[in-house]
């Protein structure tokens, strides 16, 4: 983490993320070192379908068609996160974290993340094992591992 933070900084970089299987703790992480105001804007945590509707435009025909757990909604998530925030980064996941699967039967452990960096939005879909705190966890770490290797 401290790498990514490090980058952020030396680049004068800004981030702002969406959050919803993760609960905040991509926020919590990214706010956790010293210097944290220089980088991170702010975060979203949108773990109901009218939260993403509401704070970031997910459409609900994307909703009903994908479902919340889907690319389709992570990248409507990460724009929505961009057209509020201005910042130079966005994030956003969406995912199942478990115990159990949601009602369209997508695997439990199946997270969806939206990236804009630099102007450019992609997607991409990981599969974590373990509980619902590793599947977080794994999730975040997924996030952190992705931005250091693009930035």
């Amino acid at each position: 983490m401290k790498k990514l933070t490090e980058l952020l900084k030396q680049k004068s970089l800004t981030i702002a993320v969406a959050e919803s299987c993760t609960g905040g703790n991509l926020s919590a992480l990214l706010t956790s070192e010293s210097g944290a105001s220089t980088y991170f804007d702010r975060g979203f945590i949108t773990y109901s379908n009218q939260a993403k509707i509401e704070l970031l435009g997910v459409k609900k025909s994307t909703l009903k068609m994908h479902g919340a757990v889907s690319e389709q909604t992570a990248l409507e998530m990460v724009r929505g996160v961009i057209k509020n925030a201005s910042t130079d980064i966005g994030v956003s996941i969406t995912g199942i974290a478990g115990p159990t699967s949601d009602d369209t039967n997508k695997p439990v452990g199946m997270v969806c993340f939206g990236f804009c960096i630099y102007g450019e939005c992609t997607t991409t879909t990981q599969r974590f094992g373990g509980d619902r705190y590793e599947v977080v966890e794994q999730s975040v770490a997924f996030v952190v591992s992705v931005l250091q290797k693009q930035l």
